[in-house]
């Protein structure tokens, strides 16, 4: 299935080069994110913009659970200190830190399937459809190509799927099967690119979609482990 959307963006590339409230590049955090994630060697705007997807994907460990959604939590500079976010955290700061090498880039929000999803997770989303899945639109070689640096390796590892792939040429979206072909992700609906995070419209849906995910009236998801849930399917297949 191909996604709702094509390979290239209308967008501006000088347009998506701001410091904004969520992706403040110019921060102290951000940019020592980007210090230590880029090596001396990676020159070029591709080859930096690939070290930075690696040091995000994999340095940066993905989990819904406990999910902080306050706007201080969806900060770049919050995400890269604090270790750890969901696919709204990991693209937020990706975009960011390639804001601060000066390589344009845009948030991009979608609606997906996600049929590997756990059972208790299933249960607290309200099924395998989930609102506001985020990835990251890199403007390189003169054109808009997608960028995912959301679930990482050791993750991937854990339920049985390879991990994403990014070259800096090629839409890196999804994986559409897991290792044993079963259907992995889908996407359902493109919500549009975005210079930066809608904050106010994104958490309206999250609590509208998946009421259940959320911990009360706080901005923050329940509590739980992506990779106890893994666990827990492998001990009862």
């Amino acid at each position: 299935m191909k996604p709702p959307f094509g390979p290239g963006s209308t967008a501006a590339a000088t347009e998506a080069l701001a410091a904004t409230e969520f992706i403040d590049h110019d921060s102290p955090e951000v940019r020592a994110f980007v210090r230590d994630a880029v090596p001396a060697a990676a020159t070029t705007p591709t080859e930096q913009a690939v070290a930075l997807y690696y040091a995000v994907r994999d340095g940066i460990r993905y989990e819904v659970y406990g999910a902080d959604l306050s706007r201080e939590g969806l900060r770049a500079s919050r995400v890269a200190t604090g270790g750890s976010g969901m696919c709204l955290h990991k693209s937020v700061l990706y975009t960011a830190a390639l804001r601060s090498l000066r390589i344009p880039a845009r948030l991009v929000l979608t609606d997906v399937r996600n049929h590997l999803a756990s059972g208790r997770l299933k249960k607290l989303i309200g099924g395998d459809v989930f609102h506001q899945h985020a990835l990251t639109a890199v403007h390189l070689h003169h054109r808009w190509v997608k960028a995912t640096p959301v679930f990482n390796r050791t993750l991937c590892r854990l339920y049985r799927m390879a991990p994403l792939e990014f070259d800096g040429t090629a839409d890196s979206l999804f994986h559409p099967f897991d290792e044993q072909g079963r259907r992995q992700m889908e996407f359902l609906r493109f919500h549009g690119e975005f210079d930066d995070l809608p904050y106010d419209w994104v958490i309206a849906d999250l609590r509208a979609a998946h009421p259940r995910l959320f911990q009360g009236e706080a901005p923050r998801f329940a509590g739980g482990s992506l990779v106890r849930d893994a666990h827990d399917t492998a001990a009862t297949a």
